[in-house]
C-alpha cells in the first residue's frame, strides 16, 4: 500500500488533472515534479481507486482544504496533514510531510536556503532518505547558527545533513543569529566566511523556513541567540505577533520596524520575498496568530501545517 505521503501527492496530482482540468505539462509547473512522475502518479491514483468517476480523498487527505488555503491566501501549494494532539507529534509529523515535500520537488542544481534553529526543520532532515535529487546544488543556511556549544549543533547540523542526504553542497553562515550591536553585524557582513553564503541569497530557487511565534523554543533560548525580554516585550508593544527569520511582523504581515533588524545576521525579507518558493513548516495552536499573518503579509507562498490550524485558519478569514 502507497504511503499517506505518496497517496496526498496522488490524490492532489488526481483532483488538478480531473476535477480542475490541468495538462500534465501545467501540473508539472505548478508542482515542480516531472511530467513522467505526474503520469506515474495518475496511474497509481486509478490502481488505488483514489480515481473513479471522480476523485476520492482517502481518509486523513485533506484535499479539499489544500485547496481552500491555496485559493483564499494565494498559495502556490498548501499541505495539510493529520497529527496528534501533543507539541512533539506535531513537529515530527509536519517535518516528514516536509521532508516529503522536499524529495519529491527538489531538482538537480537547486539552490536551497534553509533557516536555523527551527524543531520542524530539524524534524525534517531526520524524516529523509538519501537520493541524489539535489545533485549539483547547494544548501545555504539564511539565518546564522553559530551560539552556545550545546545548541549550536541543531543549526549547523540542519543545513550539513540536508545537503549531505540530497546529494548537495552545503553552505554555512557562520555567524551568530544574532549580534549585539549594529556596527558588529557591519563588520561580520563584510568577512568572507559570511559572504560566501551571503552572496547566494539571491540565487535561491527555494527556502525552507520555521515561523516563529513571541514565545521562543527553549532549543532557541539556550542558543543564546535571541532578544532579551524587555525587547521582545518592546516588539510585542509595536504589535509584532511572530517571526520568519528573526524578522518580526504584525498581524497584517507587515515588518515591525525596529532596530533590533541591524543585529540579525541572515537573509533579508525583502530578498526572501523574491525567492521562486519559500515553504512556511509550523502548526498548532501557539503558532496560528503568527502564521495567519505569514500568510496574508505574502511571506510565505507554500505552506506544511496540520488539519486544525488549517480549519482556524479558513475561518470567517477574508481572502486575499
Amino acid at each position: 500500500m502507497p504511503h499517506l505521503d505518496e497517496m496526498r501527492l496522488m490524490a492532489k496530482v488526481a483532483r488538478m488533472y480531473y476535477d480542475h482540468g490541468l495538462r500534465q505539462k501545467e501540473i508539472t509547473e505548478r508542482l515542480s515534479i516531472h511530467q513522467s512522475t505526474v503520469s506515474r502518479l495518475l496511474q497509481r491514483a486509478r490502481e488505488a481507486n483514489i480515481v473513479r468517476i471522480s476523485v476520492m480523498s482517502p481518509p486523513g487527505i485533506f484535499n479539499e482544504e489544500e485547496d481552500a488555503l491555496e485559493k483564499r491566501f494565494g498559495l502556490k501549494e498548501a499541505i495539510v496533514i493529520e497529527t496528534r494532539n501533543d507539541d512533539e507529534h506535531l513537529v515530527s509529523d509536519l517535518g516528514a510531510a516536509a521532508a516529503f515535500f522536499l524529495q519529491t520537488t527538489v531538482k538537480p542544481g537547486t539552490l536551497i536556503g534553509i533557516s536555523s534553529w527551527s524543531r520542524a526543520l530539524f524534524a525534517m532532515v531526520e524524516s529523509l532518505h538519501s537520493s541524489d535529487c539535489g545533485r549539483g546544488g547547494s544548501v545555504v543556511q539564511i539565518l546564522g547558527g553559530f551560539g552556545a556549544a550545546s545548541a549550536q549543533h541543531h543549526a549547523t547540523h540542519i543545513a550539513q545533513r540536508l545537503a549531505g542526504l540530497i546529494g548537495a553542497s552545503p553552505v554555512l553562515l557562520q555567524a551568530p543569529a544574532v549580534v549585539g550591536s549594529a556596527e558588529a553585524r557591519r563588520v561580520l557582513m563584510k568577512d568572507a566566511s559570511v559572504r560566501q553564503a551571503a552572496d547566494l541569497f539571491p540565487r535561491l530557487n527555494l527556502a525552507l523556513v520555521g515561523i516563529g511565534s513571541m514565545h521562543p523554543s527553549p532549543i532557541l533560548v539556550s542558543s543564546g541567540n535571541v532578544f532579551s525580554a524587555a525587547e521582545m516585550q518592546n516588539m510585542r508593544a509595536q504589535g509584532a505577533v511572530g517571526d520568519i527569520c528573526f524578522r518580526f511582523y504584525d498581524a497584517a504581515g507587515k515588518a515591525v520596524r525596529s532596530a533590533l533588524n541591524s543585529r540579525v545576521v541572515g537573509i533579508e525579507p525583502e530578498t526572501l520575498k523574491s525567492v521562486e518558493r519559500v515553504v512556511g513548516i509550523a502548526g498548532g495552536p501557539k503558532k496560528l496568530e503568527a502564521i495567519r499573518a505569514a500568510l496574508v503579509g505574502q511571506r510565505i507562498n507554500v505552506l506544511i501545517t496540520d488539519v486544525n490550524t488549517a480549519h482556524s485558519l479558513l475561518k470567517d478569514q477574508p481572502s486575499v
